[in-house]
């Protein structure tokens, strides 16, 4: 297995991850989306790949926010989207991508890696926290129609 940024020949097969990962969303938008994001100048999205030689196995995607909960700096690195296939799970994939990130993240001299999860995903909790990361806050997401 191989971790490494996303080659741009390879974007079909990311957004389909990203479709695993946000199935709710339309393909047609994770795919512009995603694709104007990583092909902006500079890009929004940093976007590091698991591959096994035949196939992506996973992702992680991060942009520079200007700020995040519990961070001190600005800006922050932020993790936008991290998944691996149920198939792939388990064998050390997900680190694998979180530590090209963290290297990545100090090579630019940053000292915090923020990120989120909803309260209801255990998983992604649980992972978050045998990587290393704490939680610092719970936020509740209210919405109001207006018409």
């Amino acid at each position: 297995m191989q971790i490494r940024p996303l080659d741009r020949a390879e974007i079909a097969s990311w957004v389909d991850l990203r479709a695993m990962l946000w199935p709710e969303q339309p393909r047609g938008e994770l795919e512009s989306e995603g694709r104007a994001a990583i092909e902006a100048a500079p890009p929004s999205l940093v976007v590091f790949v698991a591959d096994d030689g035949a196939r992506l196995l996973g992702f992680i995607e991060i942009s520079l926010r200007a700020y995040a909960e519990g961070c001190d700096g600005s800006p922050v690195p932020y993790v936008e989207g991290w998944y691996v296939s149920g198939d792939a799970r388990r064998r050390g994939i997900g680190g694998a991508l979180l530590r090209a990130v963290e290297a990545w993240c100090r090579e630019r001299g940053y000292v915090e890696l923020g990120s989120d999860a909803l309260a209801e995903n255990r998983l992604s909790r649980v992972a978050h926290a045998a990587l290393g990361f704490s939680e610092v806050e719970t936020l509740l997401v209210f919405r109001k129609r207006l018409c």
